[in-house]
């Protein structure tokens, strides 16, 4: 008897979790309309995965940070967002630390990054094409340090850690009437005892700055602060970035049951980051340095177009938090051949020119066929066919992460190098319905690999009327 009932509650189980799991995943309307026969296998409206739930999270005069929403549903959340940060001339944005781990892509421009890597502060000069990661937890500040150039930096936001389901939480460490710095919850008498100074002094501290997150650092522009942060050596950078900190662990647990937020989880948060033995920093307390994926040669390059791909093996930060990066640039006309990532989700974003991607539904119905142009994002299923092609008019570039460190090993389904090529025999072309010598003619026509030439496909057009086709509406650019 108690085995059977232990069966019926098992069976239970199983459907409770099946109903679940196709509700999470039809929640954001991804559910595949049209079964195995029949049917468009469409949902409403073709561009579904086009990423366009975008918002401002940072905004001043001397700069703004946008993030478009990955996908996500009710049961299960999207694994990472993409952020945009754009920043003006000799701006800074102001110390913090996030609930999500960021790897920043320099777009343009030239920047600063500080962080707090094992108790130690770390500064990198980033150029264009550099990939740098910064762990949630860890405190960093942003400078753009050209003089008469905007920085742009693309960047992956990890939602693992996250604490919220919509992007991703700041804490700014320093700050003042806005933004508020963490500190400023807590109690003024508790607060001044932990730094030994008056109230005064800490009120002064605490409410002076209100330009934003993102503020200059000219004379002309900015608190005299943050002048003098730029022109401080790394030792008092050091000690300026602690000073926010300095209490002592007994101090933090007497007040934890006073503060939602202790003092305790906050001095963990910026310098209790664990990071992998391969990680580990020299004598000299320096971090792991920038990759700069334009210095590195292409994985694939032919006479349409090169990609390129990276791994934990070629830059270890990436697996702290198992993703990695990519790069492709199509000649105009050309395609990237149909192919599936086993691996990963992939999330893209269009840096130059103008294209169409095509995605298919597991049915064999067209997902999506929409064009796309600079500053588009968008997102390609794990497991799901797809492929990329250039307008005519020009080289089409985009740039991305995927949801695992590990190479990928994408499978073509077209091409030299195609899946059809190494299954090649009788039985497949039973399946098709056709003679092994019919099939082999067909599959045997197209002699390049990985990246094609498509002139029947590409139809021509011209940039005016990609603005049209969508309104004139971009998801997310750089001036």
């Amino acid at each position: 008897m108690m085995g059977k009932r232990r069966a019926i509650l098992l069976a239970a189980a199983l459907v409770a979790a099946l109903v679940v799991a196709v509700a999470g995943y039809e929640e954001e309307g991804t559910r595949w309309e049209g079964g195995e026969e029949g049917g468009t296998g469409r949902r409403e409206g073709q561009e579904s995965f086009l990423l366009q739930d975008s918002k401002h999270v940072v905004k001043t005069d001397a700069g703004d940070m946008r993030v478009v929403r990955g996908f996500g549903g009710r049961f299960a959340k999207s694994p990472m967002h993409i952020g945009f940060i754009t920043m003006e001339p000799k701006s800074l944005f102001i110390p913090q630390y996030l609930d999500s781990s960021l790897i920043l892509f320099v777009r343009r421009g030239e920047a600063r990054v500080g962080y707090i890597y094992k108790d130690e502060l770390v500064e990198r000069d980033l150029k264009m094409g550099d990939i740098y990661r910064i762990g949630a937890g860890s405190a960093f500040y942003l400078i753009n340090t050209a003089e008469g150039q905007r920085l742009h930096v693309i960047c992956s936001i990890d939602t693992s850690e996250s604490l919220g389901w919509s992007s991703f939480q700041s804490f700014y460490i320093a700050g003042g009437t806005y933004p508020s710095s963490v500190l400023s919850g807590f109690d003024q008498l508790t607060l001044s005892t932990a730094f030994n100074v008056s109230e005064t002094e800490l009120s002064e501290m605490l409410t002076t700055q209100q330009s934003g997150p993102i503020v200059f650092l000219t004379s002309s522009h900015a608190p005299s602060s943050w002048s003098k942060f730029l022109d401080m050596d790394r030792n008092q950078k050091v000690a300026h970035m602690r000073r926010i900190v300095r209490i002592r662990r007994e101090d933090l647990e007497q007040e934890e049951d006073k503060s939602t937020w202790s003092f305790r989880n906050l001095f963990v948060s910026l310098f209790g980051r664990r990071e992998d033995k391969r990680g580990k920093t020299r004598a000299t307390g320096k971090g792991p340095d920038a990759y700069n994926i334009y210095d590195r040669k292409p994985d694939f390059k032919n006479d349409y177009g090169w990609s390129l791909a990276l791994d934990e093996g070629d830059y270890s930060p990436l697996k702290h938090d198992d993703f990695g990066v990519y790069l492709v640039n199509l000649t105009a006309g050309s395609m990237m051949a149909p192919h599936i990532n086993p691996r990963a989700t992939e999330y893209g974003i269009v840096l130059s020119g103008a294209g169409t991607i095509q995605i298919v539904y597991p049915n064999g119905s067209l997902a999506m066929n929409a064009k796309v142009t600079e500053g588009d994002v968008f997102w390609i299923p794990r497991y799901f066919p797809f492929c990329q092609i250039a307008s005519r008019t020009g080289p089409f570039e985009f740039f991305g992460f995927t949801t695992s460190a590990r190479d990928n090993r994408p499978q073509f389904l077209v091409g030299a190098n195609s899946l059809l090529q190494t299954m090649r025999g009788p039985e497949f072309a039973a399946a098709f319905g056709l003679t092994e010598e019919r099939l082999n003619e067909i599959i045997d026509a197209q002699r390049e690999t990985t990246i094609l030439p498509s002139a029947t496909v590409s139809p021509p057009d011209v940039a005016a009327k990609v603005v049209r086709d969508f309104g004139g509406d971009v998801v997310m650019g750089f001036d």
